[in-house]
């Protein structure tokens, strides 16, 4: 399980002021309008409007809401991707290691 997520921008770049411990969480971030967590988990009618207003600002800016892996970890797929390419460790960076997410940003929340 994550620890964070936050959101992926077109050109690939994590968005930090979206960082936060969960996927709802980022998803309320990023909703202009102030959606109650409480509300979210027992009304599906309330549910519904927060993912089509999601949805509407996803498809629009073209983002993601993503997993954050643990620095350890990206240092670790960096040193893997580097080893393989025959590029230096040192010229890899982990934010530039890319993997497939299981996580879409287009599902929607459901308790």
């Amino acid at each position: 399980m994550p620890s964070a997520w936050t959101v992926r921008d077109s050109k690939g770049q994590l968005l930090a002021h979206f960082i936060a411990g969960s996927w709802l969480e980022v998803a309320r971030k990023v909703v202009p309008t102030r959606y109650d967590a409480f509300r979210l988990q027992v009304s599906s009618s309330y549910r519904e409007m927060f993912n089509h207003d999601l949805k509407v600002v996803l498809e629009r800016e073209v983002w993601q809401i993503v997993p954050i892996k643990r620095r350890s970890q990206l240092h670790a797929q960096a040193n893997v991707v580097a080893s393989k390419c025959s590029v230096p460790r040192s010229s890899v960076r982990p934010s530039t290691v890319r993997t497939s997410q299981n996580h879409s940003s287009t599902d929607h929340f459901s308790p």
